[in-house]
C-alpha cells in the first residue's frame, strides 16, 4: 500500500498564514494543535518531543521547508500538519534560508518503517519546485490541503 499525504493530513489541520515569531513557537503552535487532535496527549510533552528531534539536528531540509517530527506514544497512526507561514523564519535549516512551509508528522512510538516511508514521500514531494510553489501560491487552507494532495 503506498502512503499518500492525505492519509495523514486533514484540512483541519492545514493553515495558510499562521503567525509565529521563531521556531520555538512555531514548535510550541503545532504542540497545541496536535494535542487538541490526539487524546491524551498534551501540547507540553508533544513539544518536548519535537524539540527533542530538533536538538539532534534540524529538519529544516532546505528550500524553505521544514519537517518537524517525532514519535508520540498516544499516536494510533501517522499524523500531519501543514503550514504555510505568515512571515518566512529562521529554522536553522541545512541550506540557511529561512522557512516558509512546515510539514509537522508525528508517528506512532513502534511505527519505524511508516515513519521512514512518509519522511521519504515529504522529501520527494518537497524537492519539487512546482510542489513549493503550488503551496505557496495558495490562496486559503482548503486550496493549500488540495495542493499538498496532489502531490503525492
Amino acid at each position: 500500500m503506498t502512503l499518500r499525504i492525505d492519509d495523514i493530513l486533514s484540512p483541519t489541520h492545514t493553515l495558510v498564514d499562521a503567525e509565529v515569531s521563531s521556531k520555538k513557537k512555531l514548535l510550541e503552535f503545532l504542540a497545541g494543535l496536535v494535542a487538541e487532535s490526539i487524546s491524551d496527549s498534551s501540547a507540553d510533552e508533544i513539544y518536548e518531543r519535537l524539540l527533542g528531534r530538533e536538538r539532534l539536528g534540524s529538519t529544516g531540509i532546505g528550500e524553505g521547508i521544514a519537517i518537524p517530527h517525532c514519535r508520540l506514544p498516544q499516536c494510533e497512526q501517522a499524523f500531519g500538519v501543514l503550514l504555510r507561514l505568515a512571515e518566512p523564519i529562521d529554522f536553522d535549516a541545512i541550506d540557511g534560508k529561512p522557512v516558509d512551509l512546515v510539514f509537522a508528522l508525528l508517528v506512532p512510538e513502534e511505527a519505524t518503517e511508516e515513519h521512514l516511508q512518509v519522511l521519504a514521500m515529504l522529501a520527494r514531494n518537497f524537492n519539487e519546485e512546482s510542489y513549493r510553489s503550488a503551496l505557496r501560491c495558495a490562496p486559503d487552507n482548503r486550496q493549500l490541503f488540495q495542493r499538498a494532495a496532489a502531490g503525492t
